[in-house]
């Protein structure tokens, strides 16, 4: 299914089930672009919808890992979009394909399980041990072992290091840059969405809530770091998660 139609069903879902749940977010005041009216007037019109029963159907770790040789330094912002963007990309467009089991409220859904499982990803690959060719090991193993989170810490690791890149000097504390109050407020519902997946519950509508909230939070989060927003269809094509790959937009 299309992110664009994901994308959609999930906004009317989002409507219904925040007037049913009260919702935590952060006053952050997000640029007055056209772009960004465009998508509370959907948010809005959707609601509108959900009120006239258009949508019946629904029932009413913190992984802060190294950067590199960078990690807790200064990074410019085109050495960040090298190294993150491919990373953001593919971690959104995962996100944005939880729609349609998140609209359905079934927490035990496999897709769902998988973004938070954290062996579902392999972060680093196998490394050769060997030496000049030749492994010195006594029980000849020299590949190593590869390194596996799950497909949302490696969102939040990428999210914050690219979201910490978007200041103007080095002196300023990576907490109050509005990219970073974006990317902790986005984690902040999505770790209360992952303690609801591990209770499976079907039906789930906090879950729904959690997922809601943190759609739009994502949205505004990806326009401070120079990212397409969630409804371009951009996110419909997958990404490569290696340095600079996916570090430039077309």
């Amino acid at each position: 299914m299309k992110v664009s139609v994901i994308l959609a069903n999930l906004m009317l879902a989002a409507a219904a089930v925040q007037a049913l749940i009260p919702q935590q977010q952060s006053n952050q005041h997000h640029s007055q672009s056209s772009v960004v009216d465009s998508r509370r007037s959907m948010l809005q019109k959707a609601g509108a919808l959900v009120a006239g029963g258009a949508f019946l159907g629904l029932e009413p770790k913190a992984a802060f890992a190294s950067g590199g040789a960078t990690a807790g330094k200064y990074t410019t912002i085109p050495i960040a979009k090298r190294r993150y963007y491919g990373r953001v990309q593919a971690a959104v467009h995962d996100f944005l394909l939880l729609g349609p089991e998140v609209v359905k409220g079934d927490m035990s859904s496999a897709s769902i399980k998988k973004f938070f499982d954290v062996n579902a990803l392999v972060v680093v690959e196998a490394r050769s041990q060997s030496i000049n060719g030749q492994c010195t090991k006594k029980d000849s193993s020299c590949k190593g072992q590869e390194v596996r989170d799950s497909p949302y810490n490696d969102m939040k690791t990428s999210m914050y290091l690219l979201g910490n890149a978007f200041r103007i000097n080095q002196q300023k504390p990576p907490d109050v840059l509005p990219s970073v109050k974006a990317a902790k407020a986005f984690f902040k519902e999505m770790d209360a969405m992952e303690k609801r997946v591990k209770k499976g519950k079907e039906g789930d509508k906090e879950a729904i809530g959690h997922y809601a909230a943190a759609l739009e939070i994502l949205d505004t989060y990806l326009d401070l770091v120079e990212l397409p927003p969630i409804d371009s269809n951009w996110y419909e094509q997958e990404f490569s998660r290696q340095v600079g790959v996916s570090s430039r937009i077309m």
